[in-house]
């Protein structure tokens, strides 16, 4: 895996769906990456090599199994192939922003393999981190000790 999206960075949405961005994050997707739907109302971003790893993975879920159908459907169905202006933008189409609830102001944050991208509300309720110590210990079952 090469270097991780790390960060939290805020942009406005223009009034055509455009959003900065960040340099240090562009370095790490390229030319051209993917912007999804994600969980807990974001968008997903993922260099193209992550993309790939992802989709892979998806694709190989047993497909007689409608969960597996139904992330098929939510990640690559709703995924584009975006690519950054020269003023470090890409173009969000309406139903990735409103999946997002990203009308004008929006967070992206680098989580390791991916980038997200909040709406600005939203991004504040998500990260409160009052539960932490309590998810912290529950992760400790997956082999993460701090």
């Amino acid at each position: 895996m090469g270097a991780a999206f790390k960060g939290e960075y805020s942009h406005s949405i223009d009034a055509k769906g455009r959003l900065i961005i960040p340099a240090k994050f562009r370095e790490l997707l390229g030319d051209q990456f993917v912007v999804t739907k994600g969980f807990d109302g974001c968008l997903f971003v993922f260099a193209e090599e992550g993309w790939n790893q992802f989709e892979e993975k998806l694709q190989s879920l047993p497909m007689d199994k409608p969960e597996a159908r139904m992330l098929g459907r939510f990640f690559i169905a709703g995924a584009i192939d975006a690519e950054v202006d020269k003023q470090g933008r890409i173009l969000l189409p309406a139903n990735l922003l409103q999946h997002a609830k990203i009308e004008k102001e929006a967070v992206i944050a680098g989580v390791g393999n991916r980038a997200e991208i909040w709406s600005k509300a939203e991004w504040e309720k998500a990260s409160t981190f009052d539960d932490i110590n309590e998810i912290a210990a529950k992760m400790s079952q997956y082999g993460l000790s701090i």
